[in-house]
C-alpha cells in the first residue's frame, strides 16, 4: 500500500515536471531563460545550504571588491589634489623667477677652489 502510494507521488511530481517543461517552449529565448530559472530555483530549493554558502562567498568577495574600489578613489582624488597644489607651487615659483630675473641680472659664482691645500693634505 505505502509503495502504491510512492510510486503515485513519484509519477504525479514526473508529470508536474514535464508539464512545466512543456509549458515552455525551450527554442525561444525568454523559454530557455525560464526553463533555467525553474532548474535554478528547484535545486535551491533541494540543497538551501550550498546556495547560502553560494551567497557568503561570492557576497563576501563582492563587500571586499566594493571596498577596495572606494579606497582606490579616494587615493586617486587625493592623488589629484596633491598633483593640482604642486602644478600652482611650480608655476607661482616659475612666475617669481621670471620676475626677478628681468628686474636685476643675478651673477653666476663659482667657488674657488684653492689646488695647493687640497694637493697638499691628500700627499699627507
Amino acid at each position: 500500500m505505502a509503495n502504491e502510494e510512492k510510486r503515485e507521488s513519484g509519477s504525479q511530481n514526473q508529470q508536474l515536471q514535464e508539464q512545466q517543461e512543456t509549458r515552455i517552449s525551450p527554442t525561444s529565448w525568454t523559454g530557455r531563460v525560464e526553463n533555467k530559472y525553474l532548474e535554478l530555483k528547484q535545486h535551491a530549493e533541494e540543497y538551501p545550504y550550498v546556495w547560502a554558502s553560494y551567497i557568503l562567498v561570492y557576497g563576501g568577495f563582492t563587500c571586499w571588491a566594493g571596498y577596495r574600489w572606494r579606497k582606490l578613489r579616494a587615493t586617486e582624488t587625493r592623488v589629484r589634489v596633491l598633483q593640482e597644489r604642486l602644478r600652482k607651487l611650480v608655476e607661482a615659483e616659475e612666475a617669481t623667477a621670471a620676475t626677478t630675473s628681468t628686474s636685476a641680472p643675478t651673477p653666476s659664482v663659482t667657488p674657488h677652489i684653492d689646488k695647493s691645500t687640497s694637493a697638499s693634505k691628500s700627499s699627507q
